[in-house]
């Protein structure tokens, strides 16, 4: 039986409280040691992971257990797999059966990147269970995803868009879920998807286990937390953890230089993320670098979702080093060994800035960012920099500078961009209608001419205009409504078993 401790304090009270001093967790801790299943543990042993970053160490104990957490980390702590193990190893403790068009686990997330980098990282964690997963976002076509549903999946990681929308048709219910994970919840405030996810979460069983991870709880976020959390674990380690090896530098740069620093601080060996404002921007670069040598890729929200992921995958390999991207790789997107992050242009405001920077110095390693500033932009990026609490100095270089060279290191080998194919012309025929063949005067052989025909055919329509004004259709309205998540189940006697140990009043 799984219990919460008799003094642990609500929500309100723990936002109010200073969290108890944390315990050393550097001292000899493993995941099998947090109590990690030793399935699991082989798992993550054979991708080269041994030992638990901080918020992993710190969360675990709770999640493994049963509670629901509120988890806060700075980009790339290690959040996915502070969440991917307790919900893998609960759900399997459980003893989960699989049924069509009902998961046991929901993970939600704010964009298809990060939906789809979530899955990546869950899914060799379930296998080892026996269990299953699905991804459902929007952008593709849902054939996919009905089938998985259709089949049977435990665990689901959607965004909340289009899994409304199959809520809606009946293709998936939310009452078997047992455990239900919010990631980037501050993101999908941002996005307003507070709504939506809001109404998802109404429609899985009360008793069930939750996480949330955020980097703040305001913007209704906190809202949620307090309707839909029981009694949670807090931990952050914003304020608690050594500074992440974020090196940043602001190159001041005349219009005119600053092309020519772009594309040398893309030129080194090392893979590096461009972040532009436009997605005109980071097509157009992205194709000038690999014009010049620099095999490049763009991400953004102008592309498909087959489109995304193949660039993603090129960016992942040994042939392309360059991503030129859109704020839509800000958040989720997680590459490994991303060694410098140049803002071409500065972002909008301090939250992108940090998201977008968090590419690069990722759980521990090291890593540079750079912001590309032109003179009239100096102010604006100042007031942004101090928000983000930033502290750095514009420094005026050109492409040739000593500080431009010293930091993008070996440059790479050129790469002869790839000749696309050129399609040879097709001459265009000229044929007379079909059905009537003309004399050479501009005369038909049925010996009508053209203005004949054109009035004979304009009658016609005014004949028939009335029989096309007759049809009418009608569009079919679908059944927008929900179980109420109290709702008891057919098979069961009125009473849940959950993993805290205490029946569920239904």
């Amino acid at each position: 039986m799984r219990l919460r401790h008799p003094t642990q304090r609500g929500l309100t009270d723990c936002c109010r409280v200073p969290c108890p001093p944390e315990k050393d967790w550097t001292l000899s801790v493993t995941f099998a040691s947090l109590g990690v299943p030793a399935e699991l543990v082989n798992v993550l042993a054979a991708d080269g992971k041994t030992e638990p970053f901080r918020i992993q160490a710190e969360t675990l104990g709770d999640t493994l257990a049963g509670d629901d957490v509120i988890g806060s980390g700075k980009t790339g702590s290690g959040k996915t797999l502070a969440f991917a193990i307790p919900l893998v190893a609960g759900l399997a403790e459980i003893g989960v059966t699989r049924k069509p068009g009902a998961p046991t686990g929901l993970i939600l997330a704010p964009t298809r990147e990060l939906a789809t980098q979530i899955a990546g990282v869950v899914t060799p964690l379930a296998r080892a269970m026996n269990l299953t997963v699905t991804t459902v976002f929007g952008g593709v076509k849902q054939n996919r995803q009905e089938d998985a549903f259709r089949r049977g999946v435990d665990i689901v990681v959607a965004c909340p868009g289009r899994l409304e929308d199959l809520m809606r048709q009946g293709i998936v219910r939310l009452d078997e879920v047992e455990i239900t994970v919010l990631d980037e919840a501050d993101h999908m405030a941002d996005l307003g998807f507070l709504p939506g996810v809001t109404r998802i979460l109404a429609a899985t069983p009360h008793d069930g286990q939750r996480m949330l991870f955020t980097a703040t709880l305001d913007n209704g976020v906190d809202k949620v937390a307090k309707r839909f959390l029981d009694q949670p674990k807090m931990h952050s380690t914003e304020e608690t953890t050594a500074p992440v090896q974020m090196t940043h530098h602001v190159y001041e740069v005349s219009p005119g230089e600053k092309n020519a620093l772009v594309q040398e601080l893309a030129s080194g060996r090392g893979r590096r993320i461009l972040f532009t404002r436009t997605k005109h921007q980071a097509r157009k670069l992205a194709r000038k670098l690999s014009d010049s040598g620099i095999p490049a890729v763009d991400l953004h929200g102008n592309l498909s979702q087959a489109q995304r992921d193949r660039n993603l995958k090129a960016f992942g390999g040994a042939d392309v080093r360059v991503l030129v991207a859109t704020d839509v790789a800000a958040r989720g997107v997680h590459v490994d060994d991303v060694e410098l992050v140049v803002h071409v242009d500065p972002p909008a405001e301090h939250k992108a800035y940090l998201h977008r920077s968090g590419r690069t110095a990722r759980a521990g390693s090291a890593g540079d960012v750079v912001t590309v500033c032109l003179p009239d932009q100096r102010r604006d990026l100042a007031g942004l920099l101090r928000k983000a609490g930033i502290k750095v100095a514009p420094t005026p270089v050109t492409a040739a500078s000593a500080q431009v060279d010293a930091l993008v290191g070996p440059r790479a080998d050129f790469v002869a961009p790839q000749e696309k194919p050129v399609a040879a012309p097709t001459a265009r025929k000229s044929s007379p209608r079909r059905g009537r063949s003309t004399d050479g005067r501009g005369r038909s052989t049925d010996g009508r001419s053209a203005e004949g025909r054109r009035e004979s055919a304009s009658g016609q329509r005014q004949r028939g205009s009335g029989r096309a004004t007759a049809a009418h259709s009608t569009g079919e309205h679908s059944a927008g409504g929900r179980r109420p998540a109290g709702r008891q189940r057919s098979g069961h006697s009125g009473q849940r078993s959950t993993r805290r140990g205490t029946p569920a009043a239904r």
